[in-house]
């Protein structure tokens, strides 16, 4: 194994451990520790109502910037918000990963299928995820997040969880 081989499968399972926290800590409603994986600047959190959707001249679903998930954690972690009330159940499963190393970022895209439990509903979510990552020590920061969802373009149900 040459040494860039090594150095990328480093960056592989970092990148993979990453991406499988910041799901986990979604699913089990760990607001706080989730909020804590974005970037102090910059942070922007988008859910297009389509691919290839342009968001300023486009409603989408979600288009949050810093401030803005700030006040998403804040209202989910008063327990009052009525379309997360009672939580959901929420467990997602991530898949093929791909990784585009960049100039002190790192492009991740992933797909991925959420299992909503809510009111004795199960829903169905799946997507492709787009992270940017900005590396601190041996983890990293959200800097940009995409969820473009399969059935994004039909009528959807709500999104009062961390998709």
């Amino acid at each position: 194994m040459t040494v860039a081989t090594l150095e990328q499968a480093t960056l592989t399972e970092r990148i993979t451990r990453f991406l499988y926290r910041e799901a986990l800590l979604a699913d089990e409603h760990r607001y706080l520790e989730w909020e804590a994986l974005w970037d102090d600047e910059d942070a922007l959190y988008w859910v297009p109502m389509r691919q290839g959707a342009d968001p300023q001249t486009e409603v989408s679903y979600i288009y949050d910037n810093r401030a803005r998930i700030a006040s998403r954690i804040r209202q989910l972690n008063t327990g009052l918000r009525h379309a997360q009330s009672p939580q959901s159940g929420l467990r997602r499963i991530i898949s093929n990963i791909e990784i585009e190393p960049g100039e002190g970022e790192v492009v991740t895209h992933s797909n991925f299928m959420l299992m909503e439990a809510r009111r004795g509903e199960q829903y169905f979510w799946a997507g492709r995820t787009t992270h940017v990552l900005v590396p601190e020590g041996e983890t990293f920061r959200m800097k940009r997040k995409t969820i473009n969802l399969v059935d994004a373009e039909g009528p959807i149900g709500t999104l009062a969880f961390l998709i």
